[in-house]
C-alpha cells in the first residue's frame, strides 16, 4: 500500500499538462464509471484500472517512476475494442454513449503515449524521470 501512496505522491510532481491529463484520465475512468456503475462496462473499466494500477505500483516499487510505466495500461488492449463493438447497443440520448466514446478516444490516445514511452524504455531510456 506504501508503494501505491508514493506513485501517487510522485505522478502529483508532473509537469501541469501531463496533470491535466492524468485528472482527465481518472474523471472519466474512475469517477464516471462509478456513477455508471450499474453496467457491465463500467465494471470492466474500474477494473482495468485497478489492474493497471497494481501493475504501476509494481513497476514504481521496483524501478521507480520509469518509461515503463505505461505497461500498466496494457488490459486497455482487449478492452478498447469490446468497448468499440458495444457502441453498436448504446443510446447517444443520454450520457452513457458519450462516455463510452470518451473512454475509447482517451484511452486510445494514452496508450499511443504508453506505447512511445514503453519503446523509449527498451531502447535504454531507463532513467526514472521523477524521484522517488
Amino acid at each position: 500500500m506504501n508503494a501505491m501512496i508514493n506513485l501517487m505522491k510522485t505522478m502529483m510532481l508532473m509537469p501541469k499538462p501531463w496533470l491535466a491529463w492524468l485528472g482527465l484520465l481518472i474523471a472519466v475512468n474512475i469517477l464516471a464509471s462509478l456513477y455508471f456503475i450499474q453496467t457491465l462496462e463500467a465494471k470492466i473499466v474500474l477494473t482495468a484500472m485497478m489492474f493497471g494500477m497494481m501493475i504501476m505500483t509494481a513497476i514504481y516499487r521496483t524501478k521507480g517512476f520509469v518509461r515503463l510505466l505505461g505497461i500498466g495500461h496494457i488490459a486497455w488492449l482487449p478492452m478498447l475494442p469490446w468497448l468499440w463493438t458495444r457502441l453498436d447497443d448504446v443510446s447517444f440520448d443520454g450520457l452513457f454513449g458519450y462516455w463510452l466514446s470518451a473512454i475509447i478516444v482517451l484511452n486510445s490516445l494514452s496508450l499511443f503515449v504508453d506505447t512511445i514511452d514503453v519503446l523509449r524504455y527498451i531502447k535504454g531510456e531507463r532513467t526514472p524521470y521523477l524521484p522517488l
